[in-house]
């Protein structure tokens, strides 16, 4: 069992896991029970940015039109439409040294595809979770979970992997957002 992490918690990664390469970033949650006469479909991104948080080019944005990014350092491992099932809902592979020098962080975030239009939102959403697990040994290191924190939001930046003196460091963000994917690809400097 990894290490529990709260909101704002930042803890090393790489330096106190000597030989940690590549991890799996596991995302979970639950939709409390509604009928608002749509399936929740919740999605995993990440943003790899420059040390002021900007994404450079398209391709550095991993998601379900863009699952392996071109270094082969980030995959999404595919879109769970309906999160139903125990443990992992999606996941993001990470292997550190393929990462280009340019990207500072990664940023781990989850909308809710559609959600205005099916009047959906984050706090519809419980047990919401992010864990970092070791992917040659399969040990979990750590996890954040979010709590119930959440109300019109339609787009959460989960948590952040970021270089710090050549180490790969966890910051547990929680952060959310309302305008969904759109406005979460603003913030990070993509058009949309």
């Amino acid at each position: 069992m990894g290490i529990n992490l709260a909101k704002g918690q930042r803890i090393d990664l790489t330096k106190t896991n000597p030989g940690l390469t590549k991890v799996i970033i596991g995302l979970g949650w639950d939709t409390n029970h509604y009928h608002g006469g749509h399936d929740f479909d919740l999605d995993a991104s990440a943003f790899l940015t420059d040390a002021n948080s900007r994404v450079i080019e398209d391709s550095d944005f991993i998601f379900y039109n863009n699952l392996v990014h071109s270094s082969g350092s980030v995959e999404h491992t595919g879109d769970n439409r309906t999160g139903e099932g125990e443990g992992d809902d999606e996941q993001i592979k990470i292997n550190f040294s393929k990462v280009p020098t340019y990207v500072h962080r990664i940023a781990i975030t989850v909308t809710i595809h559609d959600a205005e239009a099916r009047n959906q939102n984050f706090g519809q959403v419980s047990n919401a979770f992010v864990r970092v697990v070791d992917a040659d040994s399969g040990r979990e290191v750590l996890r954040f979970d979010l709590g119930e924190d959440f109300s019109v939001e339609t787009a959460v930046v989960i948590c952040e992997l970021y270089r710090h003196n050549g180490d790969w460091k966890f910051n547990a963000v929680g952060s959310g957002f309302a305008g969904g994917l759109a406005a979460l690809c603003r913030n990070f400097g993509l058009e949309v």
